[in-house]
C-alpha cells in the first residue's frame, strides 16, 4: 500500500486504455496483473535532516544515559533507513520494551524501542552495582524496572523533542507501552517506517541498540518543514566550514626571512678564512622579504623599539588569489 493517494501515469493508462483485440472481440491474451498503487515509493527528501538530528541527538543522549549509568556511555548513530512495519516486527524479540507517543503536529506517532537487558542493567548500576552483570531473562519488567524505564523513557523523548525543536516544536504525549511488537499499533504491516537508530555503550563489552521508529507517513506530513531545514543547514554548515577554516590558515605560522647582502669569495678564500677576518660586503638600498623561497616585498632595513627592523616599501605583485 503506498503513501501516496495519487496514480501514477501508467496505473491511468492502464484504466483508460483498451486493448485493440477487445474491442474487435477477439482473444486478447493471457492477462497480466497490476498492482495499482504498488509503485516504489518516492524518495524522502527529509530524511537527511532526520539524519543530522540524530548526529546532535548524541550529546543529548550521552547526558540523559550518564545519570542511570554512572558513568559516560559513548553514543553513536546510523544513517537513517527505511522498510516496512512488518519486516521490522519480525526482527524484534518476543519480549522488549515499546513505548508508543504522539508526536504532534506529526500525524500519528513515534515508537521508542529499548532492550529489557539494557534497562536490568541500568538498574544494577542506578542502585549500586557495576552494570555489567548479565541479567535474568525475564517475560516481565520487575516494579524497580519499571520505574526506572519511566523515568528513562521521558528522559529520552525529552531529549528528542528537544532536538526536533531545532526543525519544528514538537508536543510529544506517552500513549501506551507495549512488550511484545505485534501489539505495537504504529502503522499497518504494510506501511513504510523510518528507523533511527543510536548504539550506545556505558560499560566495557557490552553496547545497546535504541530505536526511534517514525512512520513514513507522518514524516510526508511535515516533510516541506524537514525539507527547508535539511537546506538551511547545509548552507549553515557550509558557511561555518568557510569561517573556521579561514580562522584556521590564518593562525598557521610561515617562517620569513630578509637577506642584507650577498658577497661573493673565491673557493681559496674561503679556505683560508680565520677568527677576526672581515669581509666587505655593500649594502643595498632595499632588501627583500622572503617567504618560503618566493620575494613578496621590498623594505629597508632600520631600528623600531629598540630592536633592528624591517620597513616595507613596496609589495611585489603577488601570485595567487587572496
Amino acid at each position: 500500500m503506498t503513501q501516496d493517494p495519487s496514480l501514477s501515469g501508467e496505473e491511468i493508462s492502464a484504466l483508460m486504455s483498451e486493448p485493440e483485440t477487445a474491442r474487435q472481440g477477439g482473444d486478447s491474451g493471457p492477462t497480466r496483473p497490476f498492482a495499482f498503487g504498488g509503485e516504489p515509493p518516492r524518495t524522502m527528501s527529509a530524511i537527511p535532516a532526520i539524519d543530522r538530528l540524530n548526529e546532535r541527538m548524541i550529546r543529548r543522549l550521552r547526558d540523559v544515559i550518564e545519570p542511570f549509568s554512572r558513568v559516560k556511555p559513548k553514543v553513536a548513530t546510523e544513517p537513517c533507513t527505511i522498510r516496512s512495519f512488518a519486516e521490522w516486527q519480525a526482527e524484534q524479540a518476543e519480549f522488549t520494551s515499546l513505548s508508543l507517543y504522539a508526536f504532534r503536529p506529526m500525524k500519528g506517532a513515534i515508537l521508542l524501542r529499548i532492550d529489557p537487558e539494557f534497562v536490568s542493567r541500568l538498574v544494577d548500576a542506578f542502585y549500586g552495582g557495576s552494570g555489567a552483570q548479565a541479567p535474568r531473562r525475564a517475560r516481565e519488567f520487575t516494579a524497580t524496572e519499571e520505574s526506572l524505564l519511566g523515568r528513562l523513557c521521558e528522559a529520552l523523548i525529552g531529549a528528542l523533542a528537544e532536538g526536533w525543536s531545532e526543525i519544528i516544536p514538537v508536543r510529544p504525549q506517552l500513549r501506551a507501552r507495549e512488550t511484545n511488537a505485534g501489539f505495537a499499533g504504529l502503522a499497518k504491516a504494510d506501511e513504510m517506517v523510518a528507523l533511527a537508530r543510536f548504539t550506545i555503550s556505558p560499560w566495557p563489552g557490552h553496547s545497546t541498540v535504541v530505536e526511534i521508529v517514525y512512520p513514513v507517513a507522518g514524516l510526508r506530513s511535515i516533510e516541506p518543514e524537514l525539507a527547508a531545514k535539511s537546506h538551511e543547514d547545509v548552507t549553515a554548515k557550509t558557511s561555518e566550514w568557510r569561517e573556521r577554516l579561514g580562522t584556521a590558515v590564518g593562525e598557521v605560522r610561515i617562517e620569513a626571512r630578509t637577506v642584507l647582502a650577498r658577497p661573493e669569495l673565491s673557493l681559496s678564500e674561503l679556505m683560508q678564512l680565520q677568527a677576526g677576518d672581515i669581509i666587505p660586503v655593500s649594502l643595498s638600498k632595499h632588501v627583500p622579504l622572503i617567504v618560503a623561497g618566493r620575494r613578496i616585498a621590498l623594505g629597508t632595513v632600520g631600528e623600531h623599539d629598540g630592536r633592528a627592523a624591517l620597513k616595507i616599501e613596496k609589495m611585489e605583485q603577488r601570485r595567487f588569489r587572496s
